[in-house]
């Protein structure tokens, strides 16, 4: 079949990420006899234009689109993508058959593919199951009962299988340099997979708990070809906890050493997996920067938050990478179950002590089904059982709720590391466009020790 892989990501805040899992199917397409074209409508300032456009050119039998996010998971500014992916569906469906997949449509992919209106949908990992059926789809047979698959009107589906071995992604069809340039770094992925419990994340739902790690020679491979071919100089591994299991970061990071390739790199990382020993070798391997995904620091919204570290944990962390001179960033995500004024300030306090690169805080937590939050938010009253979760619905302590926002803006704004971009603190569109002009490689803000004050531009 002449297949048409459409990226439907269109958000460049704080940078364009690259569609790495579009590239991880485009092996097993191509093997399984598909001709392939791409659109990636990122760089498109006008997508419905350009999806005519590559449908004229390729006059595909398939088009197979990848929704990588429902909104920007932002309050109070949020920004919902689905209507804009109904409007590329509902161009594509004349004239071939369209199938949606995706982390995004993950998330929900019932809801999702009444909304969008595609004739199917492919949960979970489509590297297997995509090929089986898009050959299902080629001789008419039925494509109910296919692991993951979701048919058009169903309101249930075969639950999707891990798969056992992770390929190499293909990125010839995919514009790399323009996302090195302007992103300032390429995706690499070593491992699927997470086995922690955090009350509001999808990742173990998404990838499943058990960790699937990739070979090193062939991340080895990868990043040769991405040096070598494609002139980058700064990778970001996109894992979900890079430094877990320690022993594999160890040595893919001591392989990557041995090879000596000038690129540099960073990844988020789990204070409670770091060692002095682990962060040399990362920085023998490149790395100059790392973020944490602390969410707070208050020891009871670590425990609601089902985090597996403590305070103590983030101590040491930061305090290793002061002493070894790397950036680091804390990731804070306020509003969750149990949050208070006090546990607020607590954080902000434990930022200061720490002395951070940067701050990175998201206020309130996007609500998605079958999580533990999820279930809070229910015997709370938050929302109920009915409640649809397909535009963003964000979990906010309700005893906070009225002075939320004002708290972390007043609070964020004495300080010159903090970044809140749903409040607009050091991250407006403007502001990271205005960065990207000094075509920094690695993540923005590493920038944010050369801004001076604070700078705010409140919401209208």
């Amino acid at each position: 079949m002449k297949v048409l892989l459409i990226s439907a990501n269109r958000e460049r805040d704080p940078y364009p990420v690259f569609p790495i899992g579009l590239s991880f199917l485009a092996v097993p397409l191509t093997d399984a006899g598909h001709s392939l074209s791409v659109l990636d409508l990122c760089f498109e300032e006008a997508p419905q234009d350009a999806v005519t456009a590559a449908l004229a050119a390729h006059r595909p039998d398939a088009v197979v689109l990848s929704l990588r996010n429902l909104d920007n998971v932002t309050w109070p500014g949020s920004r919902f993508y689905l209507e804009g992916v109904r409007d590329i569906v509902h161009l594509c469906r004349t004239s071939a058959t369209v199938i949606i997949g995706g982390s995004g449509f993950s998330l929900m992919p019932v809801e999702i593919l009444k909304y969008v209106g595609a004739h199917a949908g492919v949960t979970g990992e489509g590297e297997e199951v995509l090929p089986l059926l898009l050959g299902r789809i080629e001789s008419g047979e039925d494509i109910s009962g296919l692991p993951g698959v979701v048919a058009a009107g169903a309101v249930s589906f075969v639950p999707p299988e891990l798969i056992s071995r992770i390929g190499t992604p293909d990125r010839s069809m995919f514009n790399v340099m323009r996302y090195h340039s302007e992103g300032g770094m390429a995706s690499v992925q070593t491992k699927r997979g997470c086995p922690f419990s955090c009350s509001y994340c999808t990742y173990p739902l998404l990838e499943g708990r058990v960790m699937r790690l990739r070979a090193i020679e062939d991340i080895l491979a990868e990043i040769r070809t991405l040096v070598h071919d494609y002139g980058v100089s700064y990778l970001y591994f996109v894992d979900d906890i890079f430094n877990y299991p320690p022993d594999f970061a160890s040595r893919l990071c001591r392989a990557m050493a041995a090879e000596k390739l000038p690129v540099n790199w960073s990844a988020f990382i789990n204070p409670d997996f770091i060692t002095c020993e682990l962060m040399e070798d990362m920085l023998a391997a490149g790395c100059d920067a790392v973020e944490f995904g602390s969410d707070s620091g208050s020891p009871r919204m670590l425990k609601n938050l089902r985090k597996s570290f403590t305070v103590e944990d983030l101590r040491a962390a930061s305090s290793l990478c002061r002493k070894l001179g790397v950036d680091f960033a804390h990731y804070m995500l306020f509003g969750g179950p149990g949050e208070s004024r006090d546990t607020i300030l607590e954080s902000f306090a434990l930022m200061d002590e720490l002395e951070p690169t940067a701050v990175i805080t998201m206020t309130g937590i996007r609500i998605y089904p079958n999580t533990a939050l999820h279930r809070t938010a229910i015997e709370e009253g938050v929302i109920d059982e009915s409640t649809s979760l397909l535009e963003p619905v964000f979990y906010i302590s309700p005893p906070i709720r009225d002075c939320f926002a004002e708290l972390i803006t007043s609070e964020a704004m004495k300080r010159r590391n903090w970044i809140a971009p749903g409040l607009e603190i050091n991250a407006s569109s403007a502001m990271l466009d205005a960065m990207r002009l000094f075509k920094v490689k690695g993540p923005l803000w590493k920038m944010i020790k050369g801004l001076g004050r604070s700078h705010h531009r409140p919401l209208t």
